[in-house]
């Protein structure tokens, strides 16, 4: 492997890298640094989170730049302020030594005001999220018409944030004549359509597989009862007594009870969530960085841009629906050479997604019990010994003390000593774990699996909203569990079609179902959500009538779409006044998915 000295970087950057300790580069760099230094054409570069990016593009480019050149050379996209920051603080570093170097940093919810006479003072590179960039081009504050090099970091996230409509606004205002660099850990068919629109026959760079997970993570799955998942994750956080890591949830709701379950359990965690100030969500992130919190409970959008090394766990407390977010949240572990677990928590309708995954990311899967009573408390046993075998003792300001001690403890034999300084953290653990039950789902024979699945039946349920109101499966799923505040629901077969939807829940809450969103209609819900009293499948049924027949839907109807033959409302079924806005629970999120 060739050392930084040989990548033809700047003397300047070397000596800066040097000082950082920056030793060998990483495949990424490796490959990107020489084809920058020594090519004019556009690039492509797919790799995993914390793989060496910002150095990959950041080094060759502070080194290329004409520092005679006043005006604006470079433009760097992040989807999130922390990225942004997180950029920033490294390309100045990397051109400490180049004295005119400049790089000024424009993101949302700063003062814009004070954005804007550092962009006024000049800079050779602006690094900015796309929503800010947009406010100072509107005010014409930005003048790109110089801009030589523009790099799209973290693309895919960016689309998955949303920000589409203003990447085509930031790109149209940039010079036919420049270098676009798009570098990205997975390549959707959006991101391509990108590449497409605004680049000049890129090359194409790509360490590892693509669309593929991080290859120093081990990836594994437990599986229980949707009621026991929190379960499941008390007692993984417990095997692993050094965890590190980041707990995904699917809604910020879960999210805030899964964290608040913990904390009320004597975990050290906390929630990252949309509901926090700009403040709150820096106070938590930055106790988290500094290992003050051990666990941090999150969403995906939420921890978008969250930078931190060294995790040991990625506990995926509901798996994602997309690949590309899998990739991203595991990624997050096993960075810089070292190993990482992402472990997922399912029920027992997600095996068929778990293999899925597996396939289209190449990984392997390792499905495990969950530990029991007795594999926690040997764990939690000898981790404490190890704890105190390596304690590092403070002779100088214990000495004063001994004396008392030993002499208050003198009538204890060295066994009876021992026991007692194990029992005094040990103890909860046995008491909690005493009768701890066996929570893991059992290994099943195929015929097994189709005789449970038929004691599992399912209610179906109309809501009167569908595509036309950006609903997803996904927003559904978190309306469900919103609306009900009960994440143990089982949620069966969904059909979003164009103005109207269907949707199973299993029979043992179809009343809890039915009361919550009866009571959120009384405080101003907007859509109409009730059972379709027509057939109740259970989960083989309804794969065998789907194979077996075309679904029961009628080419058109009045609502406009296709509906199902067998629905009969019980109440009115006008949709006539209906309002065309985009679906949502007032004073919450958009249920978008």
């Amino acid at each position: 492997m060739p050392s930084f000295s040989e990548t033809g970087l700047s003397p300047e950057i070397l000596q800066a890298i040097t000082e950082l300790g920056y030793i060998q580069p990483t495949p990424v760099q490796e490959e990107v640094i020489p084809f920058i230094l020594e090519n004019d054409t556009d690039l492509i570069a797919l790799a995993q989170t914390g793989t060496g990016k910002t150095a990959a593009f950041g080094l060759p480019l502070i080194t290329r730049l004409d520092f005679n050149d006043k005006s604006i050379k470079g433009l760097i996209l992040s989807p999130t302020r922390e990225l942004c920051i997180q950029i920033t603080k490294d390309l100045q570093k990397f051109g400490k030594f180049n004295e005119s170097f400049k790089v000024v940093p424009v993101y949302g919810g700063a003062d814009i005001r004070h954005q804007m006479d550092m962009v006024k003072k000049g800079a050779d590179i602006i690094v900015g999220t796309p929503g800010r960039l947009v406010d100072l081009l509107n005010r014409g504050n930005l003048n790109f018409s110089r801009i030589k090099w523009v790099v799209l970091d973290e693309a895919d996230e960016m689309l998955n944030m949303g920000f589409q409509e203003d990447l085509h606004l930031i790109l149209g205002n940039t010079p036919a004549m420049k270098r676009t660099m798009l570098f990205s850990a997975t390549m959707p068919e959006a991101i391509r359509k990108i590449a497409n629109k605004f680049m000049k026959n890129p090359a194409e760079i790509v360490i590892g597989q693509r669309n593929a997970g991080v290859i120093n993570v081990k990836h594994e799955y437990y599986m229980v009862h949707a009621k026991d998942r929190y379960l499941a994750l008390k007692r993984v956080a417990d095997m692993n007594p050094g965890v590190y890591g980041i707990v995904f949830c699917r809604t910020r709701q879960e999210t805030k009870e899964v964290a608040e379950k913990l904390i009320q359990d004597g975990y050290n965690a906390d929630a990252l969530h949309g509901d926090l100030s700009q403040a709150q969500r820096e106070h938590v992130m930055n106790k988290f960085r500094t290992r003050h919190l051990r666990m941090l409970v999150a969403t995906d959008v939420a921890a978008r841009g969250l930078d931190v090394n060294d995790l040991t766990h990625v506990i995926n407390y509901n798996l994602p629906d997309d690949l590309e977010v899998y990739i991203h949240r595991s990624g997050r572990t096993g960075r810089a050479g070292k190993t990482g677990i992402s472990v997922s928590i399912i029920h027992t309708k997600e095996g068929n997604k778990i293999k899925d995954l597996a396939k289209m990311a190449k990984i392997e899967f390792l499905r495990k019990d969950v530990p029991g009573g007795k594999e926690i408390c040997e764990k939690q046993l000898f981790h404490l010994i190890d704890k105190m075998e390596n304690i590092e003792v403070n002779q100088e300001q214990i000495d004063g003390f001994l004396p008392a001690i030993y002499s208050k403890l003198s009538w204890l034999s060295r066994e009876e000593l021992i026991q007692r300084f194990v029992s005094v953290e040990f103890n909860r653990f046995l008491e909690y774990y005493e009768n701890a039950p066996d929570i893991n789902v059992k290994h099943e024979t195929k015929e097994q699996g189709r005789r449970d699945s038929r004691e599992v039946k399912f209610t179906r349920f109309f809501i009167n909203a569908g595509k036309v109101d950006q609903l997803t499966k996904q927003g559904l799923m978190g309306m469900v569990n919103d609306v009900t505040r009960n994440k143990q629901i089982l949620i069966g077969k969904i059909e979003i079609l164009r103005k109207f939807s269907f949707f199973e829940i299993e029979n043992d809450y179809v009343q809890l179902v039915e009361k919550a969103f009866n009571q959120a209609n009384t405080e101003g819900f907007e859509y109409k959500v009730e059972i379709s009293e027509g057939e109740i499948f259970s989960q083989d049924e309804v794969v065998r009538k789907k194979k077996k027949s075309a679904p029961s839907y009628e080419p058109k109807s009045s609502f406009g779409g296709r509906f199902d033959r067998n629905f009969k409302p019980r109440g009115d079924d006008s949709r006539k006044g209906r309002p065309e806005k985009k679906f949502k629970k007032p004073g919450t999120s958009k249920y978008r998915g």
